[in-house]
């Protein structure tokens, strides 16, 4: 008999990630779909695989273990890390990857190291160069490959011989070329500092110097003799990186591609395809966007298309694009909600809110959407001059896809089975090996209060009627993320807790995603407010639905902004929440990031008012209910000092409480034995916290 443990198997299977088909790509003539997949849903270590659209079969192009012949696979250069620390990735082997423009070859990085895979061939090979390795990319035309290496960007022909393109001066020791700057790669969605020409002659990099920003040292207090990390961090109204861009040839001659970077800081995405070389800019108020057409020749740029609003401009990914005649397609807030726009116009009505756009297919634009009563399910849909917008996914769940040429591969996770699909569109489907659960989420979903507010509500199996039961509130809260929604997958350690005896409630308030645009401005110059108010009403509309719920005992736990929420509660709502664990939780907002911050706050060296209002430090006396909180001592997103901070706080007002630090985890704890047991330690402290009668 096993003795596995849903903990253990969470911890273990990367909360039952591992071995699912992930990291999905479509050639664009449509007849292969590359990905990776681990063996198993215990195996980290992903290879390299191409399915064939016509047979509909699988085939194994690379696999770590054999390339590396026993090397450690986990030996990574520190931009790898810090680059999966950005991604949330967890797993190992191939994690990323680049092909070129007709998906023939990829290429990707094992331990610093080099190699290209030809995808029809389905062989892999290294390629010598001179390291470590990062990012590597082939040209569109499969003649050379491109990578970082440190600060510098390098060329490498297909015979092994690599030289630099272009890299900082001897007096440039804080200038990377080639590299995304920090709040890019955590906050813009762009992993990436450098971009080929279509015909392979040029590249667009970005040079970074981040010399103007603020150091900031990671120590391990566990380890003393050990140096700290150094990080240049970006807190909120302190200077960014400077950013800016070079059109540079293969000889090493480069043009700098000039905006006016005073009004528009950040340079939030590059696209150089067909339709020309582009980039998106964003002012550091968010308030403005521009999309600026760029001649590769001079570096000058022509505005494309221009976006304002009076509290933020959301950047959505896969804009911009571009239909086959040149028309622009973007997806905005304009009347409500956030709409497909093409050449100006919106095209899509106010009831449906574009969450993504996946690619264009002839004059059909690929797109996820929901409409603004329901964000619980989201869809896949085409939209054409034609036909208008149209569902390709019919059933309710939480819909993806990726596109290339007439194919479409779409994934779905529902709440009628476990994991996920990942399917083509009229037949053939890309085998998962992850596990399944051991758990089975007990799950409904309400409409709670007054707005409406999204719900789920998780009892344990066989909870008999009459039976009262304690509270878990279990949110994350805040803007850019959706705990509820019609997919099993997401309530996986929601269902662990009721199993212990816990009817847990999870609830998408105010701020987050999906529910049109004055839902999401809601939380504008006020991340506290609304976000308690949304679930404290929640909670109270679950306990009228269903009155096992027990009032008088209820907890809440949360992670980043869900460990924030979770502290909140407890120190303005003891009446309601009676213990809170809080899991690197910002204490401070003036100690995040600025792209994040600023974009809700404003600029606190402009107006600190929101930040007062918003800050857990000054309320540190109002605790009277057990709080814990947890922290990654080497978490370089929501830093230790947000915890450290504010338990002095509690400690100087004469509050006790307990800080279980974490030494050498960071913001997304992959490690495995402290992924199981910050599950028990939670459970514990909740049961002794509110009164609970520990099972035998």
């Amino acid at each position: 008999m096993s003795d596995d443990t849903f903990p253990r198997q969470y911890a273990r299977t990367q909360r039952l990630t591992l071995g699912e088909p992930r990291t999905v790509q479509v050639s664009g003539d449509g007849r292969r779909v590359v990905f990776v997949r681990s063996r198993g849903g215990s195996d980290p270590v992903n290879r390299l695989w191409v399915h064939d659209v016509a047979s509909a079969t699988d085939q194994l192009v690379a696999d770590p273990l054999v390339l590396l012949a026993g090397d450690d696979p986990s030996d990574l250069p520190p931009e790898e890390r810090a680059r999966r620390e950005r991604a949330r990735e967890g797993a190992g082997g191939v994690v990323a990857y680049a092909t070129d423009a007709r998906s023939t070859v990829a290429a990707f990085a094992l331990s610093g190291r080099l190699f290209v895979a030809g995808l029809v061939s389905a062989r892999a090979r290294e390629l010598e160069v001179t390291g470590p390795v990062f990012d590597p990319r082939p040209d569109p035309k499969a003649s050379r490959l491109a990578y970082v290496s440190g600060p510098a960007l390098r060329i490498a022909e297909l015979d092994g011989s690599s030289r630099q393109l272009v890299g900082p001066g001897p007096d440039e020791a804080a200038v990377t070329w080639g590299s995304a700057e920090f709040v890019a790669a955590e906050e813009m969605s762009r992993g990436r500092g450098y971009w080929w020409s279509p015909d392979g002659a040029h590249l667009a990099v970005a040079r970074v110097d981040t010399a103007p920003v603020t150091r900031w040292w990671i120590a391990d207090p566990a380890d003393p003799a050990r140096t700290p990390a150094e990080h240049a961090y970006p807190a909120a109204g302190t200077a960014n990186a400077d950013v800016s861009l070079w059109v540079v040839a293969l000889d090493g001659s480069r043009v700098e591609v000039r905006w006016d970077r005073e009004r528009y800081e950040y340079l939030a995405n590059v696209s150089w395809g067909s339709h020309g070389l582009h980039v998106v800019v964003q002012s550091r108020d968010q308030r403005s966007l521009a999309v600026l057409r760029v001649d590769p020749d001079t570096g000058e740029t022509v505005e494309a298309f221009a976006d304002r609003d009076d509290v933020w401009v959301e950047l959505v990914p896969g804009t911009p694009s571009w239909l086959p005649d040149g028309r622009l397609v973007m997806a905005c807030d304009w009347g409500g909600a956030r709409r497909l726009v093409v050449d100006g116009v919106p095209v899509t009505t106010p009831d449906v809110q574009v969450r993504a756009v996946f690619g264009v297919h002839g004059t059909d634009v690929v797109l996820a959407c929901n409409t603004i009563d329901d964000a619980t399910v989201q869809h896949v849909a085409v939209w054409s001059e034609q036909a208008g917008l149209e569902l390709l996914t019919k059933e309710p769940g939480v819909h993806t896809a990726f596109v290339g040429g007439p194919t479409i591969v779409v994934r779905r996770a529902h709440l009628g089975a476990d994991g996920a699909t990942v399917a083509v569109l009229g037949g053939g489907e890309l085998a998962s090996h992850a596990e399944a659960p051991l758990v089975r989420p007990n799950v409904t979903l309400h409409r709670g209060g007054a707005r409406r507010l999204a719900t789920a509500v998780l009892l344990p199996h066989g909870a008999e009627p009459g039976t009262k039961l304690p509270v878990l509130v279990d949110p994350y809260g805040g803007p850019h993320a959706q705990r509820v929604v019609s997919a099993r997958s997401a309530y996986l350690s929601s269902q662990w807790f009721a199993d212990q005896g816990f009817a847990v409630v999870v609830a998408d308030g105010r701020g987050t995603p999906g529910r049109g645009s004055a839902w999401e401005r809601a939380v504008h110059l006020d991340l506290a407010s609304s976000v308690l108010e949304d679930q404290v009403d929640a909670l109270h509309a679950a306990a009228e639905a269903d009155d096992r719920l027990d009032l008088t005992r209820v907890g809440i736990r949360g992670w980043s902004f869900g460990g924030y929420l979770a502290a909140l509660a407890v120190l303005r709502r003891p009446d309601v929440f009676h213990a809170a664990v809080a899991g690197a939780p910002v204490t401070d907002w003036r100690l995040y990031d600025t792209h994040y911050t600023e974009r809700y706050l404003g600029n606190p060296s402009l107006d600190d008012a929101p930040y007062e209002r918003c800050s857990l430090l000054r309320e540190a006396a109002a605790l009277t209910r057990p709080l814990l909180m947890v922290h990654g001592l080497a978490d370089d997103n929501v830093v230790a000092a947000h915890t450290l901070q504010l338990s002095s706080a509690l400690l100087a007002a004469g509050r006790p409480h307990r800080v279980l630090p974490l030494s050498g985890v960071t913001h997304m704890t992959p490690q495995e034995v402290v992924a199981e047991n910050l599950l028990l330690l939670q459970l514990d402290f909740l049961r002794e916290a509110l009164g609970l009668e520990r099972p035998a």
